[in-house]
């Protein structure tokens, strides 16, 4: 699991393509104080599994559906990215929950800078968007964020100062696109709600369950 809180901003070192997989390299710090081989660290928010290690870089290797759903395909050498090792067990506890599984992408569509706010508009599916609640958590390139506002096709968030300086986002141009994790336990919510809306929601086996999956037949 991860929280949301990026630890540091790394720098993409090399991308080596594979026939089943691309070798994705950075140049990082404070996630490889206690790193170890097989350790899971989020990059933009997708958890990828640390494969060779040293003091200044990691590697590890990116599957192709990972490359189709998340933005890590539009990365380039010299590019940032956001960093997060996994929370420990026991450990201090601050953002929301993240997985690292990425429910999709979006488009940055509008920066509004407001006071020493930045507001953005990220326009994404409206598979996306049902999963969003006003004032509820969103992951956008594995940054904790609140979601400011829904709309039938954007979202607004508010960077912070800290946030601008401390992540890649405060860096981001109207076009780019971003990594999204809508929050794990309104996804949990959702399902519950859409399997108790289906006509028998009991969850026992019935007679017409088993015959309709093929595992009896009509008596006639």
């Amino acid at each position: 699991m991860f929280t949301g809180l990026v630890e540091e901003i790394g720098q993409v070192a090399s991308l080596e393509k594979r026939p089943d997989a691309i070798r994705i390299s950075v140049r990082a710090g404070r996630v490889l104080e206690d790193a170890e081989m097989g350790d899971s660290i989020a990059v933009n928010g997708v958890c990828v599994t640390v494969t060779d290690l040293s003091k200044a870089f990691f590697s590890a290797d990116i599957m192709p559906e990972t490359i189709r759903a998340t933005t890590l395909q539009t990365l380039q050498k010299g590019d940032s990215v956001n960093l997060e090792r996994a929370m420990k067990a026991g450990g201090r506890y601050g953002g929301h929950f993240m997985t690292g599984h990425i429910d999709g992408t979006g488009e940055i569509v509008r920066i509004v800078p407001k006071g020493n706010a930045h507001y953005l508009d990220i326009q994404s599916s409206p598979e996306i968007l049902a999963g969003l609640v006003e004032k509820g958590s969103v992951a956008v390139d594995g940054t904790s964020l609140t979601v400011f506002r829904t709309g039938t096709r954007f979202f607004t968030i508010s960077l912070i100062p800290h946030t601008s300086a401390h992540t890649i986002l405060g860096s981001k141009k109207v076009g780019d696109p971003v990594n999204i994790e809508c929050d794990i336990l309104q996804k949990y919510i959702r399902n519950q709600q859409n399997v108790r809306s289906r006509p028998d929601d009991s969850g026992a086996l019935s007679y017409e369950t088993l015959r309709d999956n093929g595992f009896i037949t009509s008596i006639k």
